[in-house]
């Protein structure tokens, strides 16, 4: 049997940053900032803070007023020095919860919310370097992404890709900058694939899950990558192996995916950017509605109603929300997605907090149907078409298309773009001020000069140490 895994393994482990194109280093700066701002604005939202209060409880108890810090990491949202473990956990389950980080469309995974948690603990604890932890980010981005793709979209219909092909991408980020060898890689492999978890029931229920999810993720990953190298043993063909990953959680998985172009094809340079603030499926309608609305000056009192032609997918995730009960559930109800589109013409946090449950909003809500396409479902995952036909008051139909949503590598955001949507996260959130981001922001932009990665942010006076 070819092992997939050990060759997969090997790449994470011996990856430096001068086999990285430099386009890919700035493109992992600008996922880094990006990610940044999603943390922050997870502040206020109750599973991040019950899973960061959980994080904080569980120790080490440390205090900013301590005069050495070595071996802490940094709990963003309370500002407090906790363990690596704990604080990639807290951290994690915060950058997923306001739907605005980043996707790679093909393995349907969103990385940042896993590997930069990680990275930024480990690096933290260990003092390591800004050019260190963007190496270890794009050994972690170019793993998680072949397992995403390799477990393909049987997987995705059950399983929520970011939560189980995210313990490897944490193993393989960790793992690197533990400088692990090929083998106490592999075994980190093997502890993190047995880990893998994250099912899409509590979609549902609008349970608290999906920060679950990616808590979990990070912290496993992370506590493979510290086994292995303490010697602890995992097994050899994970992924691949017969009762591994694929034969639990896949009917369609392709171990060719797994080394795909591994080295010449870097697949974090193909993630995009979460332009808007809800659940990816929707983005590539919302963008075809805008279009729409802009190109003929439309009013949301002219939509009779809309037809989203969408891919399977996107049937199966956003299906389940009916009635959506929460803020989060309704980003991913694309009857909502789409309304708040033709009120708002923006869908921000703001649009969402406030108006998801509008008597305007509902009642158009329940006048969009979503439609398989074959064209758009084909092209999916590499390809996330958006087609909608908008049915006026006045009888007549118009069509809208859009083939790169915003913020894919084709359309993607600029720095400024990216800097201004994350001070909108943090000014909706309250989790930093505009001068505490515009610090923090700087220093990432210029990461790669660190030679020993700090704390982002100052502790506040009044949170407790």
């Amino acid at each position: 049997m070819k092992n997939y895994s050990a060759e997969l393994a090997h790449f994470a482990a011996n990856l430096s940053a001068q086999a990285i194109p430099a386009s890919v280093m700035n493109r992992a700066e600008d996922l880094l900032v990006d990610w940044f701002g999603s943390v922050i604005a997870g502040k206020g939202a109750k599973p991040v803070e019950i899973i960061a209060q959980f994080s904080q409880q569980m120790g080490p108890h440390f205090s900013h007023s301590q005069t050495n810090l070595a071996g802490t990491a940094e709990i963003l949202l309370t500002r407090q020095p906790s363990s690596p473990y704990l604080a990639a956990m807290a951290n994690a389950a915060a950058s997923h919860v306001a739907e605005q980080d980043d996707v790679h469309n093909g393995s349907v995974f969103h990385p940042a919310t896993i590997v930069f948690p990680a990275a930024l603990a480990c690096a933290q604890a260990l003092g390591r370097s800004g050019e260190e932890l963007l190496v270890a980010a794009v050994a972690g981005y170019e793993v998680g992404i072949r397992v995403g793709e390799f477990l393909g979209r049987s997987h995705y219909k059950v399983f929520h890709t970011t939560g189980t092909a995210g313990t490897l991408a944490a193993a393989a980020t960790v793992g690197r900058l533990l400088n692990l060898s090929t083998a106490q890689m592999l075994h980190a492999f093997g502890s993190a694939g047995t880990q893998s978890a994250g099912l899409w029931e509590f979609l549902r229920d609008a349970a608290d899950s999906k920060q679950l999810h990616t808590a979990h993720a990070a912290a496993a990953g992370l506590m493979s990558a510290y086994l292995a190298q303490a010697g602890f043993t995992g097994a050899q063909h994970i992924l691949e192996g017969p009762q591994g990953l694929a034969a639990g959680m896949s009917s369609d998985a392709d171990p060719k995916k797994l080394l795909d172009g591994l080295g010449q094809r870097w697949a974090l340079a193909e993630t995009s950017f979460k332009y808007h603030a809800s659940c990816r499926h929707t983005h590539p309608a919302a963008d075809a509605l805008l279009q729409v609305m802009q190109r003929y000056q439309l009013q949301a009192s002219d939509i009779q109603r809309i037809e989203a032609l969408v891919h399977q997918g996107a049937i199966d995730v956003l299906g389940l929300v009916i009635d959506p009960s929460s803020v989060h559930q309704s980003k991913f109800s694309m009857g909502t997605v789409l309304a708040l589109a033709a009120y708002y013409q923006f869908l921000g946090l703001s649009e969402f907090a406030t108006h998801y449950h509008d008597e305007a909003i509902c009642n158009l809500r329940d006048r969009v149907t979503m439609i398989l396409d074959d064209e758009v479902d084909q092209a999916y995952p590499q390809r996330w078409i958006g087609k909608v036909k908008v049915f006026l008051t006045d009888g007549r139909c118009l069509e809208g298309r859009v083939d790169e949503p915003k913020g894919d590598p084709g359309n993607t955001l600029s720095r400024p773009e990216i800097t201004a949507k994350a001070m909108r996260l943090a000014q909706f959130s309250g989790g930093a001020s505009a001068d505490e981001m515009t610090a923090a922001i700087e220093a990432l932009w210029h990461i790669r000069s660190c030679h020993k990665i700090g704390f982002l942010l100052k502790p506040r006076d009044h949170e407790p140490s």
